[in-house]
């Protein structure tokens, strides 16, 4: 009796704790792509093998990334969170997870997955090992240990990146095997955008972008052939999607629907139809976001959605009501500060941009070796390009933009001043900011004072919630909208100085240099925070607001201090503002000089600061060599 009973213990602990009615879950992700594909009307796309994926599954219209740049996005899609609560919305940062936030693959691991990653993270965040089963270049559905225990696996196509267009190399290598008929002809493709220059390079560029989607349309095709040789075809539910829009100027990095507007097709076996309510063929326009991927993946796998997943199902069982906006954020983009959050219903989109002041280009390293923003800077330059291109170059951004993007798909008509749009626009602006305040938005404090908290706290998504100040929340975003309001906030801005938390006086400076010279009576204040504020940055800001009022001997020595004293990010702010003051930095040029030199302390701070600097030094040169 006892060694039955001891066989049987045996044999229980041996099964595998994995539901037999659990399917199989493939990702096959794209970069840089929009939804130029044939199943969603494109003329020119030719991608016979997603198209029939869409025929025999669901093809979604209204998919949105949160970010659209790769890295702060796919950081939300592994945790089903934004990127902006996590502290990963700068390109290129590094923030740390609280111990209870995990990737929502850990929960689908504890459900009995195999979980495989092949092979691109990218999350900002160091890969818990709990994380995935396997990760790398080698990683695959069929290395698991038992041929019956449900997979979740991932695999990534690199070849459409941004960097297939831009690099000649890149792009004949993925797209060698294409036969003639699968070639694109640049001066046919009538889907090319009003806001490029019909140049010969651009054109090239347009059409590259199509021949990369074509060679992804192959290569999807051959992961679904292996299921199917391996018999699991009938038992996995496939995804197909891109982590942001199609990688060319004013697309990728940003937050119209160029740069965020993604496909994303949903294949389902017979015996899983009974996990949606679309029937296979349809086409659907329900509102989705990036962050909604992964708690999708929970559902289907009848595992349990932690509750601090902002992400949604969209699929499977007990699905909460679908979304009636979708939001995302611009911040850091390598070298460059641009603060801009978008909210968009199935047919309006608003933005607000929190530093109007900049122009739209800003100079970025990687995007301007691209050909066509060559030809955009070359072209305006010489006061050649068509108006739509042109709009782009403005020194200024309006504070808000509204765009109907029914009427409007190319997002070029701003309604923000219409008279027959307002209520849509104070809609619109409500809902973005309560979306700001209910999701703590870490993107609306100022970098540097992030990495000093998080050094205190142990991670950025924590500073506003394990703090004692229960309204600081609403001082830093109330403060960061007033910034951008003009003259009329001069006022309270001038109050926000005093405020106890430097996220809110970074803002109310910042704001003061925003209004300009009609704010010059507060100058005297700003020299005395020169001195005595504690935070590097909020000194920075105070220096551009001085420059701002034309007083820039005061503030020149506090930017020079602060660029070579700095450090990790305040160094970049302190040589933002001596880059966009053009003229005003003649007298410090021997010091930016000396900022050029290497600092073995900071690495991605350091290229970023010199990439700024180099910037700015060439502009000052051009300067003196056109101006007697």
């Amino acid at each position: 009796m006892r060694t039955v009973l001891t066989s049987l213990i045996i044999l229980w602990l041996s099964t595998p704790l994995w539901a037999a009615n659990q399917p199989n879950i493939l990702w096959l992700s794209a970069e840089d792509i929009s939804p130029h594909l044939g199943c969603y009307g494109d003329p020119h796309a030719i991608t016979p093998f997603l198209d029939s994926l869409a025929a025999d599954g669901m093809c979604y219209t209204n998919a949105f990334t949160t970010a659209g740049v790769c890295a702060p996005n796919r950081s939300g899609m592994i945790t089903g969170m934004y990127q902006t609560t996590l502290g990963t919305q700068h390109m290129r940062c590094q923030a740390k997870l609280p111990s209870h936030i995990k990737p929502f693959t850990t929960y689908l691991r504890k459900a009995g997955y195999y979980c495989t990653s092949n092979s691109k993270t990218d999350y900002q965040f160091s890969t818990p090992k709990d994380a995935w089963n396997e990760s790398s270049g080698k990683a695959h559905w069929k290395n698991r240990p038992h041929n019956d225990q449900p997979f979740f696996a991932v695999f990534n196509f690199t070849g459409c990146h941004e960097s297939g267009i831009a690099s000649t190399n890149k792009y004949h290598s993925v797209t060698k095997n294409l036969s003639l008929q699968e070639r694109q002809f640049p001066n046919k493709l009538t889907t090319f955008p009003p806001y490029y220059p019909r140049t010969p390079a651009a054109l090239e560029d347009w059409k590259r972008n199509y021949e990369l989607i074509t060679a992804l349309d192959h290569w999807c095709k051959d992961h679904v052939e292996t299921l199917k040789a391996a018999g699991l075809y009938d038992n996995t539910i496939i995804f197909f999607w891109s982590d942001h829009g199609v990688g060319l100027p004013r697309a990728k990095r940003w937050l119209y629907d160029s740069g965020t507007h993604i496909p994303l097709i949903v294949h389902l076996p017979e015996k899983f139809q009974h996990l949606t309510n679309l029937k296979p063929g349809n086409t659907t326009d329900r509102l989705v976001s990036s962050i909604d991927l992964g708690p999708t993946v929970l559902n289907l796998a009848q595992a349990k959605i932690p509750a601090h997943i902002q992400g949604q199902a969209f699929l499977g069982l007990n699905q909460p009501p679908a979304r009636e906006y979708v939001y995302g954020a611009r911040d850091r983009m390598d070298e460059r500060y641009d603060i801009i959050r978008m909210v968009r219903d199935k047919r309006f989109k608003y933005i607000r941009n929190y530093e109007p002041l900049k122009t739209y280009y800003q100079y970025m390293n990687t995007p301007e070796k691209g050909a066509t923003m060559t030809d955009l800077r070359n072209l305006h330059e010489a006061g050649m390009l068509n108006t739509s291109a042109e709009y782009y170059f403005s020194k200024n951004k309006p504070v808000e933009e509204l765009y109907d993007t029914q009427h409007d798909p190319h997002e070029l008509h701003n309604l923000a001043d219409n008279k027959e749009h307002q209520l849509t626009l104070m809609r619109l602006r409500q809902v973005h900011i309560q979306w700001v305040q209910n999701t703590k938005d870490l993107g609306l404090i100022a970098e540097p004072i992030l990495i000093e908290r998080q050094a205190e706290l142990g991670n950025q998504y924590d500073i506003l919630r394990k703090t004692e100040d229960t309204t600081l929340v609403k001082r830093i975003s109330e403060t960061a909208l007033l910034a951008s309001e003009g003259a009329t906030a001069k006022r309270k801005l001038v109050a926000a100085l005093q405020d106890n938390d430097s996220a809110v006086r970074y803002w109310a400076a910042t704001g003061l240099g925003n209004i300009g010279k009609p704010a010059a009576d507060i100058a005297a204040q700003l020299e005395v925070m020169l001195q005595e504020e504690p935070s590097s940055v909020v000194r920075t800001a105070a220096a551009r607001a001085l420059c701002m009022f034309d007083l820039c001997e005061f503030a020149l020595p506090t930017l020079i201090h602060e660029l070579n004293n700095g450090a990790q990010w305040e160094r970049l702010h302190a040589a933002i503002v001596l880059d966009q003051i053009d003229r005003q930095a003649l007298p410090v040029v021997r010091e930016m000089h000396q900022a050029l030199k290497p600092r073995t302390d900071l690495y991605a701070n350091g290229k970023y600061v010199v990439r700024v600097i180099n910037r700015a030094l060439n502009q000052l040169e051009n300067t003196q060599r056109t101006v007697p």
